[in-house]
């Protein structure tokens, strides 16, 4: 590759994060000069304050509904006490290696790691601490951040952030929203033995999923004593005394806790960035508005990741940033699919899901079928568990082809992810028939699924 020598850097990434990180990685190797500034430890929202540290501690709560379910196996079912330092040493030393090893990939790549915070002072210019560095294109991948609502006592909640540095376990929790952090965090505390409460001010968690499958997981969480309350939103919080909150609701009730999470959504990291005196639109809530190529109002300038507000998903910024550099590199202007992309929820049941959901299928598709499979696992059976699975197709009626598949139940992402490939490939319902089953599996359910739960047309 021809280098512009008028810079010093082909491309200045600001954000260390997952797509930034990619993009650097995989630009440098194709022999771009490529910086990388950071202000945090590398790895972004996700490695550091998000999916990896998370996953940890769900894998620690499932032991908690383990030990008591361990009875029905012919084992003692006492559970232990939970070290709490002990799960903080071991999670930091899984998110210290994760950051040293995204270092190491960064130097070997070619690209320079540069500490500090930066800002956009021109079109092709960013300074960090005082020094000034020339680029011909620079991406912005600055993730984004916990919003928390303007409520009295708000400073009196933590955000997602405060929670994996928390001193100790508290007794009891409440959880304020009703998405991916929200929903993940009840199981989890609940798990690490929290009593815990969910409160959300819409009628239902989960928006924008299949609405079987959220009314599904609900029951499930409620037959573990989980206390979810819908149409319900914190109106003050007050520090009590002896430390612990009082917290009045909207429909005058209150509540005594010990730690309140504002899981209320985020917010994209634009702010100080100089994005505005240089020329750069964001949108109403402060997203940087992109084309088709990650470009933004101004041609030298580019962004990708939650920054942008598309798909707040690690892969998906990895996606976009693999994209990006086909686009400025390798001269491929494939544009990225957002289609059939899977995701999981990481709750207690876990949900897996790829596609259109019911209510999707049925607005865009004239004639669709449900198949729909609910049942108790082998492993649930003996271990006495309220716990149950929930399998579901959408089906084009007059294609065949599979729109949608959900999951709710134990391994619900891991059993999706291969669903997803059948689905970008456009399987039909009789791929799914004539493929054999692999017995006794949770995931044979999928290709078994022969009669119709029901039909929906328009």
């Amino acid at each position: 590759m021809n280098a512009n020598n008028q810079y010093e850097y082909d491309l200045f990434v600001i954000g260390a994060g997952s797509g930034g990180v990619r993009a650097a990685r995989m630009a440098a190797a194709l022999g771009v000069r490529v910086a990388v500034v950071e202000q945090d430890r590398a790895g972004g929202t996700c490695v550091n304050l998000g999916c990896v540290p998370k996953k940890l501690y769900v894998h620690a709560a499932e032991y908690g509904s383990a030990f008591a379910a361990a009875v029905g196996f012919g084992f003692d079912s006492s559970r232990p006490p939970l070290d709490w330092q002990t799960l903080q040493q071991n999670k930091d030393g899984v998110v210290a290696q994760a950051n040293r090893g995204i270092e190491g990939m960064l130097s070997k790549a070619g690209a320079t790691l540069i500490r500090g915070k930066a800002t956009i002072t021109g079109r092709h210019e960013v300074t960090v601490a005082g020094t000034s560095y020339s680029a011909e294109r620079i991406l912005i991948a600055t993730g984004s951040r916990p919003f928390v609502p303007e409520l009295p006592g708000s400073d009196l909640m933590v955000t997602s952030d405060e929670l994996f540095t928390l001193p100790q376990l508290p007794t009891r929790a409440l959880i304020i929203g009703g998405g991916y952090i929200a929903t993940e965090f009840t199981g989890i505390f609940h798990g690490l033995g929290v009593a815990v409460t969910q409160a959300y001010r819409g009628n239902l968690f989960l928006r924008g999923f299949d609405e079987e499958i959220r009314t599904y997981v609900a029951d499930q969480m409620r037959k573990k004593a989980l206390d979810l309350r819908f149409h319900c939103q914190p109106t003050r919080i007050e520090k009590n005394v002896d430390g612990s909150l009082l917290v009045s609701f909207n429909d005058g009730s209150t509540g005594t806790t010990d730690l309140v999470l504002a899981a209320t959504g985020r917010r994209p990291n634009t702010s100080f960035l100089g994005l505005e005196e240089v020329g750069v639109e964001l949108d109403e809530r402060g997203a940087i508005k992109v084309g088709e190529g990650f470009q933004t109002s101004v041609p030298s300038i580019y962004a990708l990741g939650d920054v942008i507000n598309r798909l707040q998903l690690t892969p998906v910024a990895l996606a976009e940033a693999m994209n990006l550099v086909d686009r400025l590199y390798r001269g491929k202007k494939t544009p990225l699919s957002y289609e059939l992309i899977p995701t999981a929820v990481f709750s207690s049941p876990n949900i897996g899901t790829v596609g259109l959901s019911e209510e999707q299928a049925s607005e865009q598709y004239p004639d669709i079928d449900i198949y729909t499979a609910e049942f108790r696992s082998l492993k649930q059976a003996l271990a006495g568990t309220t716990e149950r699975y929930l399998m579901k197709l959408i089906v084009d009626a007059n294609s065949d082809r599979v729109l949608g598949a959900h999951m709710v139940g134990e391994g619900a992402g891991e059993i999706i992810q291969g669903i997803a490939i059948a689905l970008k490939a456009g399987a039909t319902k009789a791929i799914f028939d004539q493929t054999i089953g692999i017995h006794p599996t949770s995931a044979e359910e999928f290709v078994t699924m022969r009669s119709k739960t029901r039909s929906i047309n328009r």
